[in-house]
C-alpha cells in the first residue's frame, strides 16, 4: 500500500474502543454509545477513558497509545478536540492492527506508531457517513461514531474520504528527554489517578544509575548541566526499585512503569503532590553522590 492510498476493504473489526475527554456529568459519551449502536446494534463498545484533562492532546495520546496495543483488533476512537469546528481534519488512520480515528492534532500518531505505523490515512468528508446535520461542536456524536461503526462493520476506509498524505498529519512536539554524564534529564509526561509521574525517558535511561537517585526540577537548557539550586531550590532523594513497595511507605521510588517508561511514585503516596509537577515539567535525575549533589537540600 502507497501512503496515499487506504485499503480497499476489511473483515468486520467487531469492536470499537473511545477514549476521550466528555467527563461523565453529560451525556455525550452516552450519545456517541447511541449512535453506534443504531447503527451496528452488535459491535462491542469498550470506553478506554473519558476523564482525560479537557483539552489534554498530549495526556490522550500517551493514554491511547499505551491501551490500544492491549485491546483486541477494532477501530479506536479518540476526541480530545479543542479545535473542534475549525479547519482541522477529522480522520480515519489504517495501520496493520487496527483503524484509529479522531481529529488531525497530533492526537491518534503515537497510537498509530504502537500498532505498527500508518499505512494509509482519509479524511473524513463522505457526507453520507456523517450525521444529517453535523454539529460544530460534538464531532465525536456526528463524524466520528458513525464513521466508527461503518468501518467496524467493515466498510471501506477509502470511502469515508479523500486520501491523505500520512507525511501532512499534524505532529506534537516530541517530548524533551536527553541522557547527561550523571542521569537523565526528561519532561513529565502524564500523571494518573494514582499521582505516579510518568517522564518521557524509556526505560533504559535508568538502568545504569545506582540504588538512590535525586530528582530535581531541570532548568533551563539541560545540556548547561546546571545544579538544583539553579533550578528552584528542592531535591528529592528516591530509591531505585522495581515496584512502589521497594521504597519505605510515604517514600519516593524510581522505577520503570508498565509502559517501559521511568516513572516516580510515592509509596501510599501522591508522587505529583510531593513533587509539585504537572506534564510538561522538566525533571533530572541522576545518581546520589555525583560532583554537584547539594547536600541538606533533599527530602
Amino acid at each position: 500500500m502507497t501512503s496515499s492510498t487506504a485499503r480497499a476493504s476489511r473483515a468486520p473489526a467487531g469492536v470499537v474502543s473511545l477514549t476521550t475527554d466528555y467527563g461523565l456529568t453529560d451525556g455525550f459519551v452516552a450519545a456517541c454509545h447511541g449512535v453506534i449502536a443504531r447503527l451496528a446494534p452488535a459491535l462491542r463498545i469498550i470506553d478506554v477513558t473519558h476523564l482525560v484533562p479537557p483539552g489534554d492532546v498530549r495526556r490522550g495520546g500517551a493514554v491511547l497509545a499505551q491501551t490500544v496495543p492491549h485491546l483486541p483488533p477494532g477501530v479506536h476512537v479518540a476526541v480530545v478536540d479543542p479545535g473542534v469546528g475549525t479547519s482541522r481534519r477529522g480522520v480515519a488512520l489504517d495501520t496493520p492492527a487496527g483503524l484509529l480515528v479522531g481529529p488531525d492534532n497530533g492526537l491518534l500518531l503515537d497510537a498509530a506508531a504502537a500498532l505498527g505505523g500508518v499505512t494509509g490515512a482519509v479524511e473524513l468528508t463522505n457526507p453520507s457517513w456523517l450525521a444529517p446535520r453535523v454539529s460544530a461542536t460534538f464531532h465525536g456524536r456526528d463524524v466520528f461514531a458513525p464513521v466508527a461503526a461503518r468501518l467496524a462493520l467493515g466498510a471501506p476506509l477509502a470511502e469515508a474520504g479523500p486520501a491523505v498524505d500520512p507525511g501532512s498529519l499534524v505532529r506534537l512536539p516530541a517530548p524533551l528527554v536527553r541522557r547527561l554524564p550523571d542521569g537523565f534529564v526528561a519532561e513529565v509526561l502524564t500523571v494518573d489517578h494514582f499521582g505516579n509521574v510518568q517522564l518521557a525517558a524509556p526505560a533504559e535511561l535508568l538502568d545504569p544509575l545506582p540504588a538512590r537517585v535525586r530528582v530535581h526540577p531541570a532548568a533551563g537548557d539541560p545540556a548547561a548541566g546546571g545544579g538544583p539550586a539553579d533550578a528552584g531550590g528542592w531535591v528529592r532523594e528516591a530509591v531505585r526499585g522495581r515496584t512502589f513497595g521497594d521504597a519505605p511507605e510515604g517514600a519516593l521510588v524510581a522505577h520503570v512503569d508498565s509502559a517501559g517508561r521511568v516513572a516516580l511514585s510515592v509509596n501510599g503516596g501522591h508522587a505529583a503532590e510531593l513533587l509539585a509537577v504537572v506534564p510538561g515539567t522538566l525533571l533530572r535525575v541522576r545518581g546520589c553522590g555525583v560532583v554537584g549533589d547539594a547536600p541538606g537540600q533533599h527530602g
